[in-house]
């Protein structure tokens, strides 16, 4: 903002810069996304009567109306996952159909479609780089999934299924944190919690003083155990209470399942709506619909993809949950003849410790966050010659917790992005996730979000990461890295915008072998008491250990993808099988261990019921295999040759980093790699190669 220009009355009116978050309140969202959109609806109809056969009159206005609904609307959606308040959802709640009903209309537009076809069929497409061109394609294909060839009746149809959509969707995301928010376990007695390391025992007492539990100490207790993962998770990992483990399971697979939270019935007509909306686009089925902008072809070549993956990682999943059993029984466990789903987390990580000679405990002092960054910005450096510095206090934040950071290239600044890296279960979605903050375009540099949700620190020391998230944060600072080094200028292709949903985990997992490279992990570790890095040992068991039930690990994911497809795909939502009919009839083909009959997890799968993943989850295994391959590149020319190892990231960073939505995948991907990726590198990676 220049020095002579007076803040807007409204803080998300911001025109400029970073957002204001520190002023921004809930009551200031309904009055400024209502002017907004009173303005930009005159900016539509000047758009439509000027509509012709040219980018200037009809992509270059479109563009600034988008950029200026995504930049208010964006902090707005992005608040409801950040800092989420009955306030805020109240104002999400009012506006939101509004903000479909313009969405829809500028999709809509007749006038715009026309002068779309006309630019796509005319002489001036051909004076049109290679970029613009697949704009304007994606912009028709988007207009056709808007619903612009629909009649009068039936485009009125198709608007009111898409307003309930988007309710319904937040409503779901709504009762997962609530219902999230709702259970806790705490425990008084010293052998309830028997089993629990150091770090669980700290943060339960420090989450039992935040639910006024005077005097809570990790020695003393109480503690308290809640469905938040930095919780939840090493809660079945360690607790030697099978009851409690139970308990807590029982409590996670059954969230927002029912009274005021219950999912079902959200499911069901979530299902229903998608279902209807394509039928009215002319696909056969919502699936259709999804792929129609995607990657993959048709349903069969994702199932045959998913199908591939099962095979070889299915007769490894039941080896691994012999060798569970088997475990138990050596140890004089009732379990072991009964095995249920709680007592897996539990003896996994009894076997890993007993094979690989190591704790996740083991391992968190070595990984404080700080020094993390450190080294993942240095492996940033090297790899792709960027400078990351911190500049905290430069921009306003909306936690105390976040930090600002800028990115430089030579000195020149070419990035920003926001970390937000811990759990906090009352106001913050779970999970991990990045989005965009500002995209890139001439006079423009990108800034992103990085958000995750790890432990925070306690007793005043920094937090201490398990392994596990050391590799989120490695994987969002991928797709931070699509975001913010994009050397494209067109915002509608730059950065990870026009990228294929199934493509777009390829620059995250990538990021994520560079936790197995030798010096990259011993980078990023410092023991908080002794300063000494990672030793050699831990560090092979650490890589020793990477293949470690991937079977299991790689059957899990294809169950979810398998379910979220086949209720995409054949399904009928007003037939008489239900979704949880439909996930146990797939489990029994995708799992070795059978779901309990209570299980609802389905209640809580935002990705699919509130996320973009519908008829999508498939695109973590897809772009795994382009991830995969990827990274074999590198492996290829040798880790630790120096001089190879920074052509390849430059090669890397000018084509999959840069060229962001501005060409197909495929095409991008054999830019860097010269050929078509292979399934290869992803099954010896996961030790699953035949």
């Amino acid at each position: 903002m220049h020095a002579n220009q007076s803040p807007p009355a409204n803080p998300l009116l911001f025109s400029e810069g970073l957002p204001p978050f520190e002023a921004i309140e809930a009551e200031h969202v309904v009055p400024a996304v209502r002017a907004l959109l009173a303005e930009l609806s005159d900016e539509l109809e000047r758009v439509e009567r000027g509509a012709t056969s040219t980018w200037e009159s009809t992509i270059e206005p479109l563009e600034e109306i988008g950029e200026r609904l995504s930049r208010a609307w964006g902090v707005v959606g992005h608040l409801m996952g950040v800092r989420n308040s009955e306030e805020l959802r109240a104002a999400h709640e009012e506006i939101q159909p509004e903000v479909v009903s313009f969405s829809l209309r500028m999709g809509q537009s007749r006038p715009i479609y026309e002068g779309l076809l006309e630019l796509r069929n005319g002489p001036p497409f051909g004076a049109l780089d290679a970029t613009q061109k697949r704009i304007v394609e994606s912009m028709l294909r988007d207009a056709q999934h808007s619903g612009v060839g629909l009649e009068d009746d039936e485009r009125e149809v198709f608007n009111v299924i898409q307003r309930e959509l988007a309710e319904a969707t937040t409503q779901f995301s709504n009762n997962v944190l609530d219902a999230t928010k709702a259970f806790s376990l705490t425990l008084r007695a010293a052998e309830e919690v028997v089993g629990l390391p150091p770090s669980l025992l700290q943060l339960a007492a420090q989450a039992a003083g935040n639910a006024a539990e005077e005097g809570a100490t990790p020695e003393n207790g109480p503690w308290r155990i809640t469905l938040d993962f930095p919780s939840f998770g090493p809660f079945l990992q360690h607790s030697r209470r099978r009851d409690l483990r139970e308990q807590v399971y029982r409590a996670n697979v059954t969230r927002a399942s029912s009274a005021e939270t219950d999912n079902a019935p959200l499911i069901s007509r979530i299902l229903e709506l998608r279902h209807d909306e394509a039928v009215l686009l002319d696909f056969e089925d919502f699936a259709a619909l999804s792929l129609d902008s995607k990657m993959a072809p048709d349903v069969a070549a994702v199932e045959k993809m998913l199908e591939e993956l099962r095979s070889a990682s299915h007769s490894a999943a039941e080896h691994d949950l012999v060798e569970l059993a088997n475990l138990a029984r050596e140890e004089g466990a009732a379990e072991a003849d009964e095995f249920a789903p709680w007592d897996v987390p539990f003896w996994a990580e009894r076997l890993r410790e007993r094979r690989y000679s190591y704790t996740d405990e083991e391992l968190r002092p070595y990984f404080p966050l700080p020094k993390v960054l450190d080294g993942l910005f240095s492996l940033a450096e090297r790899l792709f010659e960027v400078k990351i510095e911190a500049a905290d206090g430069e921009a306003p934040v909306w936690h105390e917790d976040v930090r600002f950071f800028r990115v430089s290239e030579e000195g020149a600044p070419i990035a920003a992005f926001y970390l937000d890296p811990f759990s906090r279960p009352a106001e913050k979605r779970g999970g991990a996730w990045m989005d965009e903050c500002i995209g890139r375009a001439p006079g423009r540099t990108p800034v992103a979000y990085l958000v995750c949700n790890q432990a925070p620190p306690v007793a005043g020391e920094p937090s201490q990461m398990t392994f596990r998230e050391v590799e989120t944060l490695f994987h969002e600072f991928g797709h931070g890295l699509q975001h913010m080094l994009t050397k494209i200028d067109q915002p509608m292709a730059s950065g990870i915008r026009n990228v294929e949903w199934d493509a777009v985990e390829l620059p995250s997992q990538f990021m994520e072998n560079w936790c197995y490279h030798r010096e990259t992990l011993l980078g990023l570790t410092e023991h908080v008491d002794t300063g000494a890095r990672l030793p050699d040992d831990l560090f092979d068991k650490i890589v020793a250990s990477r293949t470690f039930r991937s079977g299991s690990d790689t059957l899990r994911q294809l169950y979810f993808s398998f379910v979220d497809m086949a209720l995409h795909h054949g399904y009928d939502p007003e037939g008489s099988e239900s979704p949880f009919d439909v996930q146990r009839k797939i489990a029994e083909r995708a799992t070795v261990l059978a779901p309990i009959p209570e299980d609802r997890f389905l209640c809580a799968f935002g990705h699919i019921f509130a996320g973009g993943y519908a008829a999508g989850y498939y695109s973590y295994k897809w772009a795994e295999v382009l991830s995969a391959d990827a990274f074999a590149a590198f492996e290829e020319v040798g880790l630790d040759d120096e001089q190879a190892v920074r052509a390849t990231g430059k090669r890397y960073r000018d084509t999959v980093l840069a060229l962001g939505g501005s060409r197909p995948p495929m095409e991008v991907f054999q830019a860097f790699r010269g050929r078509a990726p292979t399934t290869d590198a992803l099954l010896r990676h996961s030790g699953l190669a035949s």
